[in-house]
């Protein structure tokens, strides 16, 4: 047996035991030593960590993550499995690659039994130094500890020390309280030490606290203005920084991501800062490391007039400006600005740039994110249709995107006039109309929505006499047998001038798309409600039918996509009876205002869904 293993056969002493009594910790669950387990499963990726404490006989677990049954129940170990024990009969950590390949553990009942592998162990202490027990992190594969991981460990160790600290000396305390009144100085002493350690505990916990907060909050994030909202709340307790900027690289300048609620004046005095300005985030980004400025005396030694200027302007004292790695360049810096001097600790710090790390991993996310939201809006944008000039023909159209960026859709409309017949004389020609809801709301949808558009435009082309029935029965035909998921609703519809008449007839075809409407020149409005299936490849291709109405001069057609009258919250059929009345009461209106009224007294200001709206009206007859 090695050396090590022959010193971890003595029992912990007497003075030892007494301590652990004091801290109050049994073989069960408790929620601070758990959340001390689950952070150091969090923070050093492990499946197994637990809080251990070694009794005469036993060692208990009061914090423990990842362990299989009985030993997850029972919250308790035989000291023949413990690696711990080891931790407190040397009082150094033990750091163990590959238990199976080291001689001194190879046949060790813990790597048998429990399947422990890799193994990493830090001395949980008493205010007297007393080892009481390990902070353990466990893999069940071969792992090549890294200094950082070790680094982490040891600080979440120390916090879990201060707080058997705390709570030992909060027992002592509250026993001092209960014995003679000549202990009364000495119940002092031990309240001042148990106020300071809880100072200390306090901290710590706020520390882990915060990684296991940006650990939870961070990974939810969807775009720069969604991390820059949730880094508002994120470092709270003691030392909380009066102010947490984000500024993210850009070339060789960083761009400052303002909060999206709250108007600071830091983010609107400075914007945009060059890489050679004389900031301390400036000098971050060009030397790729962290800077800190302690005070007002280390700005102005260091850094510009500018820099000066602007921070006594803001009230900073002291700043610290951690980099943001992402996975292949440095993505920005984290400012962190204190009204009043603040010691940045060992502990602080390595906590601090721990955190970094989870914003960064938020920070490259979302400018992923925002890149594909880009490309998809300008897609969305390209593939809106020009509205045709028209003579004789009124026509005009609203496309409002849904409020949150992520929610690219498939709504479009499309508009264009057909050709005339061969040897035809007559100078107006027939005007094509589409309104369609491709389902989904991303870039898929919008791609399938460009495909769509463009499939029935050739389709209708293709099909003379134009028929907006056989051109979807079409388009149903095609998608059936490409390797397309096109699904959704439309209406495609054909205006046509009646030969020497000021009327007009409206043909149209509805895949399960919300009815178009139709407006009388004396105000009154007909829901078009003759439709066919939506639109689905499984459905397979049938023959679609068509309908007619006649125009008479000056008639308005409204089309529409359902997310002008559908949302949660809202009665459906209600807000199409809106639609009707505000149709009725501002149809003789110009159509962009009529438009822009129906939009605003129905569409929400931040609405969920996309909407469109297209809207025709037929020439006036002409006075006599």
């Amino acid at each position: 047996m090695p050396e090590q293993g022959r010193k971890s056969e003595a029992n912990p002493s007497s003075s030892q035991q007494r301590a652990l009594r004091w801290a109050g910790l049994k073989a069960a669950s408790d929620i601070g030593m758990d959340r001390f387990a689950r952070l150091v499963s969090r923070v050093l990726s492990v499946p197994v960590a637990f809080v251990s404490l070694v009794e005469d006989d036993r060692q208990i677990l009061p914090g423990m993550i990842g362990l299989p049954e009985p030993w997850s129940e029972n919250r308790e170990l035989p000291l023949t499995h413990s690696l711990c024990r080891y931790v407190v009969a040397s009082g150094r950590r033990l750091v163990v690659p590959d238990a199976r390949a080291d001689e001194r553990f190879d046949t060790h009942p813990a790597v048998t039994d429990l399947g422990v592998v890799a193994y990493a162990g830090m001395p949980l202490t008493d205010a007297d130094g007393r080892v009481l027990g390990s902070l353990c992190a466990i893999d069940h594969q071969p792992r090549a500890w890294k200094a950082g991981e070790l680094s982490d460990l040891e600080d979440l160790a120390a916090a879990c020390s201060a707080e058997l600290c705390l709570r030992i000396l909060s027992a002592q305390s509250r026993s001092a309280q209960q014995v003679l009144e000549t202990a009364r100085a000495a119940a002092e002493h031990a309240r001042s030490d148990a106020q300071r350690l809880e100072q200390e505990a306090q901290a710590g916990l706020d520390h882990a606290e915060l990684l296991l907060r940006a650990s939870e909050e961070l990974a939810q994030t969807s775009g720069l203005e969604d991390v820059r909202r949730r880094l508002r709340d994120l470092f709270v307790g003691v030392g909380k920084p009066s102010y947490v900027g984000l500024l993210v690289a850009e070339k060789d300048e960083l761009h400052r991501v303002p909060d999206p609620d709250i108007t600071h004046a830091a983010e609107r005095e400075v914007l945009v800062l060059p890489a050679d300005a004389a900031f301390p985030s400036s000098q971050a980004l060009r030397e790729r490391r962290t800077v800190f400025v302690a005070d007002r005396e280390a700005m102005v030694a260091g850094y510009g007039t500018k820099a000066v200027d602007f921070f006594d302007r803001m009230g900073f004292i002291t700043v610290l400006c951690l980099p943001l790695w992402g996975s292949r360049a440095l993505l920005g810096i984290l400012a962190i600005c204190w009204d009043k001097r603040h010691e940045v600790g060992v502990t602080e710090r390595a906590t601090l740039t721990a955190a970094s790390g989870y914003v960064a991993q938020a920070v490259e996310r979302a400018l992923y994110l925002d890149e594909r939201v880009s490309v998809a809006r300008e897609l969305q944008s390209a593939l809106l249709t020009d509205l045709p000039h028209a003579d004789h023909v009124e026509i005009s159209a609203v496309y409002q995107p849904a409020a949150h960026d992520h929610m690219i859709g498939g709504d479009w409309y499309d508009a264009y006039h057909l050709p005339r017949a061969a040897g035809s004389h007559d100078e107006t020609s027939a005007l094509m109309i589409t309104v369609g809801d491709i389902t989904g709301h991303d870039m898929h949808a919008a791609t399938i929505m460009g495909q769509i558009r463009s499939m029935l435009r050739q389709a209708t082309l293709d099909h003379p006499p134009h028929s907006p029935a056989t051109a979807l029965t079409a388009l149903d035909a095609a998608c059936s047998v490409l390797p397309m998921e096109a699904s959704g609703t439309l209406v495609h519809a054909r205006l046509d001038p009646v030969v020497s008449s000021p009327d007009w007839t409206l043909t149209w075809s509805n895949a399960g798309h919300p009815p178009p409407l139709l407006r009388t020149p004396d105000g009154h409005v007909t829901e078009l409600v003759e439709h066919d299936l939506l639109l689905h490849r499984s459905l397979g291709p049938f023959d679609r039918t068509e309908h007619q109405r006649p125009l008479a001069p000056g008639s308005t057609l409204l089309l529409y996509t359902d997310g002008l009258v559908e949302r949660r919250g809202r009665d459906m059929d209600a807000a199409v009876a809106q639609l009707i009345s505000l149709l009725a009461r501002h149809g003789r209106r110009p159509l962009d205002e009529v438009l822009r009224r129906i939009n605003t007294r129905l569409a929400d200001p931040a609405p969920e869904d996309d909407i469109v709206l297209l809207a025709v009206r037929t020439p006036a007859a002409s006075q006599p």
